[in-house]
């Protein structure tokens, strides 16, 4: 009888495990849609490193023990997707400052002194910008975010921190929007304001600002109504879809007709990847490895 087989990724040959590797990986539940160990692995590879990542299967009732194995055993960090970017705050000796804006953990890292929890989200927004040439955070400016989400607060602490004037927070739920806007307001000393979707201001608001960032999902439906009205867009306003699937969505293609400048995702989950690894190796990747694993 024969085996079927699937192929091998194209980033490489099977890694040679030893003794001296150092493990690092992502924990989730799921986690199998976790696109992360291509992109790292890839890496380390380029950079010739003896590191692997893996992903591991981790239900929120096995947390507290999850973290407490991988201290054990010396792993050397962990990237920390849905249910438990909340749930493992409590099992970690320190955290950042943006993780403690956020409210999440995406990234630790063990070490002599405990555990120590980042949040990568936050810069990796800025920094994908910052790559993509002429594109950069309108600090005198308005800025709207679409959806207030998780994903949300991410860039909205990431925009509040590069010193922006102000910020509107646009939501299908009018009470997240505002929720959110007051905490973050409070917390930054931004100033922040919430409305809905339908709010009459939200036209205005849209013509008037000179970056959007869109973080609801409803960008992967290529059948979804645009949040927005792409004639709101001024021709010179910069539109950033975290979304990254598909690479361009119907919000950026919209976008782009108007003769906006357009950002999809892809960048954002480079950079948010690139900086958990400077922190665990002390090394800067190939960020263009990382883009061509993904």
């Amino acid at each position: 009888m024969k085996l079927k087989t699937r192929p091998i990724e194209p980033q490489g040959k099977i890694k040679n495990l030893t003794g001296h590797t150092r493990v690092v990986g992502v924990i989730g539940d799921p986690v199998e849609h976790s696109r992360s160990p291509q992109m790292h692995n890839a890496a380390f590879a380029k950079a010739g490193l003896d590191y692997v990542y893996v992903p591991f299967h981790v239900r929120p009732d096995d947390l507290a023990d999850a973290i407490a194995g991988f201290k054990a055993i010396n792993v050397v960090g962990i990237n920390v997707t849905l249910p438990h970017k909340q749930a493992v705050i409590p099992f970690l000796t320190s955290i950042s400052r943006e993780a403690e804006l956020i409210g999440a953990v995406n990234t630790l890292s063990f070490n002599e002194g405990g555990i120590h929890g980042d949040n990568t989200d936050a810069p990796g927004v800025l920094r994908a910008l910052e790559e993509s040439g002429n594109m950069s955070v309108p600090v005198d400016e308005g800025v709207i975010v679409l959806g207030a989400g998780g994903a949300a607060r991410a860039v909205v602490v990431a925009l509040a921190l590069a010193g922006v004037a102000s910020i509107t927070i646009a939501n299908r739920t009018v009470g997240k929007a505002i929720s959110l806007a007051e905490e973050m307001g409070q917390k930054t000393d931004v100033t922040m304001h919430g409305i809905g979707l339908t709010d009459t201001r939200l036209p205005d608001a849209v013509h008037q600002s000179a970056l959007l960032v869109n973080t609801a999902t409803t960008s992967m439906d290529v059948n979804h109504p645009l949040l927005i009205s792409a004639d709101w867009l001024q021709p010179n306003t910069i539109v950033y879809d975290i979304v990254y699937t598909p690479p361009v969505t119907p919000l950026m293609q919209a976008a782009a007709e108007q003769g906006c400048q357009i950002l999809g995702g892809i960048g954002m989950l480079v950079h948010q990847g690139a900086i958990a690894f400077e922190k665990w190796t002390s090394v800067t990747p190939c960020t263009e490895t990382m883009h061509q694993a993904l």
